[in-house]
């Protein structure tokens, strides 16, 4: 008994989502190209932000520019080894480096699902109390509110991480998915862990399902109290992206954390949707539905083609 408590697991086995190496290869030019298209469209909102006086000094545009860093972040936990594992056909992970992979998935989630929760009261007290808007969201309330959110997640995972580390994994080693996360690695704990995922349920579950509810009751009472049809409207059309959003990162986290860790069939493409296909979709549903963004913009282009054509004029004249 002693003997095998030594022998204890140093690397996993991610099991990835094909052994036919033509399907890999197809998938990895797939992912790759959703992984670019994360960049460009998050690098984008940011520079945007930041470069626009307009834009910069609005507690919306300043939320959302933190948001499009998180969804970066978030993406480059998981992507850029899905990505390698695509062209190695033993896909192995050392322990340590899962435990890591695990503790920033959980810090960036986290800090993710706070911060759409800050989003939706900026939104709240930008429709139901205009008036006070600019006294209530203050520069200095949007850093604090930022700064819990990124602890918030810290401490999420902190907790997350150290009940994972606690638990004897001693074979097998295969994480039935293509990233670590808490329902597939803790199956793989050669110990009883049904108190364990008690906890991590009520700490991952509790945290996705109160955070969708919330998120929810607060664009429910900002319809609820704009009376006028027209209001209503300009309402909608405002959350609409802020609910697409939500609805795409919280449903699939609700479905894998707010239950028991048991398996289902559809466990990796609900992963798929969370980790790639979010922080892929989140510009485009904020550039497509704000006219705001689309304009600043259209003004960050036409500032970097002048200022490319002067210096292509300036290459010109010092040629000669």
């Amino acid at each position: 008994m002693g003997e095998n408590q030594t022998e204890m697991v140093r690397e996993f086995v991610l099991a990835g989502f094909s052994q036919t190496s033509s399907i890999e290869e197809g998938l990895f030019v797939l992912f790759l190209f959703f992984y670019v298209l994360t960049w460009v469209g998050n690098v984008l909102i940011m520079a945007t932000v930041i470069s626009d006086n307009s834009l910069k000094a609005s507690p919306m545009y300043f939320l959302l520019g933190n948001l499009s860093f998180l969804d970066l972040c978030y993406s480059t936990v998981t992507t850029p080894k899905l990505l390698a594992d695509f062209l190695d056909s033993k896909k192995l992970i050392p322990f340590e480096q899962c435990m890591v992979q695990l503790f920033f998935l959980h810090f960036v989630g986290a800090a993710e699902m706070f911060l759409l929760t800050v989003m939706a009261y900026d939104r709240y007290v930008a429709i139901c109390r205009p008036l006070h808007y600019t006294t209530v969201m203050t520069q200095g309330l949007c850093c604090v509110l930022v700064g819990a959110s990124w602890m918030g997640g810290f401490v999420h995972s902190t907790v997350q991480t150290f009940l994972m580390i606690s638990l004897p994994f001693c074979g097998p080693n295969e994480v039935d998915n293509f990233f670590c996360d808490v329902p597939p690695v803790i199956r793989l704990a050669c110990t009883d862990t049904f108190v364990i995922e008690l906890l991590m349920v009520s700490n991952s579950g509790l945290i996705s399902t109160s955070s969708f509810v919330v998120l929810i009751s607060s664009y429910t009472t900002i319809l609820v109290k704009i009376r006028s049809k027209e209001g209503r409207r300009k309402a909608l059309s405002t959350c609409a992206s802020h609910l697409m959003v939500v609805t795409l990162f919280f449903g699939p986290c609700i479905f894998i954390y707010a239950r028991p860790f048991s398996t289902f069939s559809v466990d990796k493409m609900v992963s798929v949707l969370y980790n790639v296909i979010t922080p892929m979709l989140n510009p485009l549903i904020y550039t497509l539905r704000n006219k705001e963004v689309k304009s600043a913009i259209r003004r960050l282009w036409d500032r970097s083609r002048i200022n490319w054509t002067k210096q292509e004029t300036g290459n010109i004249e010092m040629s000669f």
